[in-house]
């Protein structure tokens, strides 16, 4: 049993996961007051002086072209930091990854003058992230979907989601 990962579809030929433990949102770390207006992939792509940070075999990139940014307006990056600074910088204008992790970076560095715009769920959807397990492990998958079954939702499951941020309408995404 893994740690949570996005369950992609190449990943579930080698392995097997569980119900879904969290959802979470793309978003484009962009430079304070949101100088291009840029509310998602769909304003980027619209937009052809825009140039995208991501980092490289990220989901982020493809879901970037698939909403029409050529490639020749995307940087590829190797580092999270990298990429950030890069926007800083003012060397691309946007950097797509998750929400979460834009937060997270915003928050540990204020004085960097970056926001985070959220791709709005009509444009994409959260992507869902659950324990991966062996393709033969399909007791232990059911014997850990039960337990989930039951605490996700709950309010010891809020309480401890919420110091990372995620608020109770984030947590529904994933009760069923």
């Amino acid at each position: 049993m893994t740690t949570g990962m996005f369950g992609t579809d190449e990943r579930r030929e080698h392995a097997r996961f569980s119900r879904p433990i969290w959802a979470l949102s793309d978003g484009l770390l962009v430079k304070n007051g949101n100088p291009h207006n840029l509310t998602g992939y769909k304003s980027v792509a619209e937009n052809a002086d825009i140039v995208l940070a991501v980092i490289r075999d990220q989901v982020q990139h493809r879901s970037a072209v698939e909403f029409g940014v050529s490639e020749d307006r995307i940087v590829v990056f190797e580092t999270y930091t990298e990429a950030a600074k890069s926007v800083k910088e003012g060397r691309v204008d946007a950097y797509a990854s998750v929400g979460r992790a834009h937060n997270g970076f915003i928050a540990l560095h204020s004085h960097w003058g970056l926001a985070m715009v959220t791709i709005p769920y009509e444009e994409k959807p959260p992507t869902f992230g659950s324990f991966a397990f062996g393709l033969s492990d399909t007791g232990l998958v059911h014997q850990v979907d039960e337990v989930l079954a039951s605490f996700l939702g709950s309010e010891a499951h809020r309480d401890m989601v919420d110091d990372f941020g995620f608020s109770d309408s984030d947590v529904d995404l994933v009760v069923r």
